[in-house]
């Protein structure tokens, strides 16, 4: 070949060797900029348009049986859907009359409650599994405002019966304490409700995904031993005052050991005997589930039994044992709210309409997932709200859903909420015709129903040691949430859960850690050098990634970290040349003190010459404040002073319109526009640059 082509083509080959190399860019989209004024105008009309269409699929949206019923499966749902109905029912029986005690309220308003919640939820409810009515962490905060307002009315105890001046504003006649009780619990059951339908109709459904498994676990668990606790006077038949205010588990356990001589022996000896059938034969049912049909109701039997001996035995005359009392037929009319009371209850009602929408959501998208269908949060909201609005015009109190009659409704072979409507009829023949048969039950055997259903709730206690193996964060959250619901506060117990589980999530922004990332051998693959073995390093470019959002809060945490992990802080290293060339103006004389100072200063430049690109990977960084703009474009300045050029790489769309907004990309500062949709053409652009820049090779 000639010695001119041999030329020509070794400088062609020097131009593509030293020519820059020009990132892969995909076209973006050109997004139309539509006026504020006319997105909302669109909104509005679209909500407050009026056809046939929209007056349908608006009436099919808010009664969900309008939409499935017509498509009910009557040969192969029926079965099932009667079965789970029924035993459901049957099971409610016991534990509505039990509940009732819990939120100090009489017994046939726990049947009410359990009757109404199951129609209106078949009616508005989107699950189709999830069994609704009283719940016992709902009926404890019902049970803890009804006892503070008596109290503040000056009803003492439930043993004072006087009736003094209080007036229903709807009926008109003096109340006693039971009539004020059921007043207080139906008003804060409406307030309740009211709050549930308002944040339906806000559309804020989505304040479920801030209510964690662990937190409502915790939360769950801390009530769970207030209710026990509160439950033993029962047992030991004692007349004592529900504690208030904070500490009242551990106020509750000091009354007691205080007043243990007065123990009703005949109620002590019912409370034991009922916990030695109840525990072992709850066991039995949970350990032969999958091959019985249905649960075995051994709460009714118990019941059944525990009545008749306490009738013919007249366990009320002989011993002072507390019974159910009087228990009457049919329904009441219709009672107003009392709205006065609204302004002493709002708060309790707030938390209360949260608890109580979050375990239903929680229940229903549980059991939605699990058989693979949909579930509509808001309208959950509606559903939950409903059951609560409607009944307290009925003297009922708040419901939400209850797992322990969800998980029986389900395994019972329960299809739609045809087997709520089932369990409805069932409640109903009850308070038509059964009820006035419970009068001689003793309120020990109600207590000891509800204590022998707290078993799932307190048996977290033995998962503490598993919880902490797979998630410490989760083991405090729920550590934090039980320790306070139980120790200080029920409701302070869910708004401590909520802050700790916030300053979590921040808490791990704020640990976030800058790693260095290799290469994996010729693959476009980088991962953290710590963490991986036989990784390389470019040489003159260092890549890192920092694994989290970059934001007002943690934005000097990464500048820190960043600057400590690539060994350069440009702040101290042009605070040191400001301070070196200080003194060099300052000592005129003496030469062996300028070559002292030349020296080091190229010893410590040396270590930091070979470094000429930093590349970013911000695939994990979710999203950029003004801040966080702001701190890349410090660390982009101060890099480029000392002769680093700064790359970003792997941006999402939304942090590229941060940088542009906050002016990271600005040509007047020589921030030019290039992304990189890669890490690896970040390394090749930045290797095209230092060879066009660096220095030249003889070709022989």
């Amino acid at each position: 070949m000639p010695a001119e082509e041999v030329c020509d083509s070794l400088s062609a080959e020097d131009d593509v060797r030293t020519r820059p190399d020009v990132p892969f860019l995909l076209e973006e989209h050109v997004k139309e900029k539509v006026p504020w004024k006319d997105v909302l105008r669109r909104k509005v009309g679209k909500k407050c348009s009026c056809s046939s269409a929209r007056a349908k699929a608006l009436l099919i949206d808010s009664v969900p049986i309008v939409k499935w019923l017509p498509r009910y499966h009557f040969k192969d749902w029926i079965i099932g859907d009667a079965m789970s109905g029924l035993i459901v029912g049957i099971l409610l029986v016991p534990q509505s009359i039990a509940y009732s005690l819990l939120a100090e309220q009489d017994p046939i308003y726990g049947l009410y409650t359990s009757f109404f919640a199951s129609i209106i939820y078949a009616l508005l409810g989107t699950s189709r599994h999830i069994s609704v009515g009283m719940f016992g962490v709902l009926c404890l905060l019902v049970g803890q405002v009804v006892d503070r307002e008596l109290t503040l009315a000056g009803y003492q105890s439930d043993t004072n019966q006087t009736i003094i001046g209080i007036v229903d504003n709807s009926t008109g006649p003096v109340c006693d304490r039971s009539c004020y009780a059921i007043m207080v619990g139906a008003t804060l059951t409406f307030t309740a409700g009211v709050y549930q339908v308002l944040m339906g109709l806000l559309q804020v459904g989505f304040v479920s995904v801030f209510l964690s498994d662990s937190l409502l676990s915790g939360f769950a668990t801390g009530a769970s031993l207030t209710i026990l606790t509160s439950q033993i006077k029962y047992f030991l038949g004692l007349h004592l005052p529900r504690v208030q205010g904070w500490g009242s588990l551990i106020k509750t356990w000091i009354c007691l050991l205080k007043n243990l001589d007065h123990t009703n022996i005949c109620d002590l000896i019912t409370s034991v005997l009922c916990l030695l059938v109840l525990v072992p034969t709850k066991e039995l049912n949970n350990r032969f589930k999958a091959k019985l049909k249905a649960p075995i109701p051994f709460e009714l039997f118990v019941v059944i039994a525990a009545t008749l001996a306490s009738h013919f035995g007249k366990f009320k005359e002989t011993y002072g044992s507390d019974v159910a009392g009087n228990i009457p037929t049919g329904f009441m009319p219709p009672q107003l709210p009392n709205w006065s009371l609204i302004p002493n209850i709002a708060v309790d009602a707030f938390s209360i309409a949260i608890v109580g929408f979050a375990i239903t959501v929680s229940l229903s998208e549980m059991f939605a997932k699990k058989h693979g269908y949909m579930v509509d949060p808001n309208q959950e909201m509606y559903a939950i709200g409903f059951c609560n609005i409607i009944p307290s015009f009925f003297r009922c109190f708040t419901t939400s859903a209850a797992l322990t009659k969800t998980l029986v409704k389900e395994s019972t072979g329960c299809q739609t909420q045809v087997s709520g409507l089932v369990t409805a009829l069932v409640l109903l023949l009850v308070l038509l015709v059964i009820a006035p048969l419970f009068y001689s039950l003793q309120k020990c055997v109600l207590a000891v129903i509800i204590v022998v259903n707290l078993r799932g709730a307190l048996q977290k206690f033995g998962d503490i040691p598993q919880m902490w193996r797979v998630n410490r964060v989760d083991a405090i959250i729920w550590l934090v949430t039980m320790s306070t619901s139980a120790l200080v506060n029920t409701e302070l117990g869910l708004l401590v859960g909520v802050l700790v589980s916030a300053f979590c999530v921040l808490g791990r922004t704020q640990t976030a850690k800058v790693l260095q990332l290799g290469q994996a051998g010729d693959r476009k693959l980088f991962e953290d050098i710590g963490s991986y073995k036989g990784l390389q390093t470019q040489p003159g470019m260092a890549v890192f990634r920092y694994e989290a959002p970059i934001y007002y809060a943690n934005q000097t945490l990464f500048k820190k970290s960043l600057y400590r992990s690539v060994g350069l802080d440009p702040l101290k290293e042009k605070a040191r040349r400001r301070k070196l060339e200080k003194q060099r103006n300052q000592k005129q004389g003496g030469e062996d003190q300028k070559q002292e100072i030349e020296v080091s200063t190229n010893v410590y430049l040396l270590q930091h010459t070979s470094l000429h690109t930093l590349v970013v990977d911000c695939s994990p960084v979710l999203f950029l404040d003004t801040a966080g703009v702001n701190a890349l474009k410090e660390v982009w300045k101060d890099y480029k002073e000392l002769g680093v050029n700064l790359l970003l790489a792997q941006c999402n769309t939304s942090v590229v319109d941060s940088l542009r907004r906050g002016g990271y990309y600005d040509p007047k500062t020589g921030a030019k526009e290039i992304k990189f949709h890669t890490v690896g053409d970040a390394i090749a652009y930045a290797q095209s640059l230092k060879s066009q820049n660096g220095d030249c090779e003889t070709v022989v």
